[in-house]
């Protein structure tokens, strides 16, 4: 469950960045609610998450897993370019994550 929370922590955190992004600086209403609520939420979830989890690795994940979803929707929705060496930090950035999560004692 703790990983469920973590997961939906970081969902939320690349929710409420693509939002705040359409927001347009929060002068379009309804991209600046789901700003809002996402950032509460992501929050909520990560608050949960860390009543079980170490905040060294839970922190670690959760903003890494914004970073990876936040760089690809960068990408899909707004053609944002990565650098070849943009691209090869952010699969460091998953191994990083994948080693915190297969090496770690929770």
């Amino acid at each position: 469950m703790k990983w469920l929370m973590l997961l939906l922590a970081g969902i939320f955190e690349i929710v409420w960045a693509v939002a705040m992004k359409y927001s347009n600086g929060f002068s379009a209403i309804i991209p600046s609610i789901v700003t809002v609520i996402a950032y509460i939420l992501s929050a909520i979830f990560l608050a949960l998450a860390l009543k079980n989890l170490p905040l060294s690795v839970a922190y670690i994940m959760w903003v890494g897993f914004g970073i990876i979803g936040t760089a690809i929707l960068g990408v899909l929705l707004f053609s944002e370019k990565l650098s070849i060496m943009q691209i090869i930090s952010i699969v460091i950035i998953i191994l990083g994550i994948t080693g915190l999560k297969l090496f770690g004692k929770n």
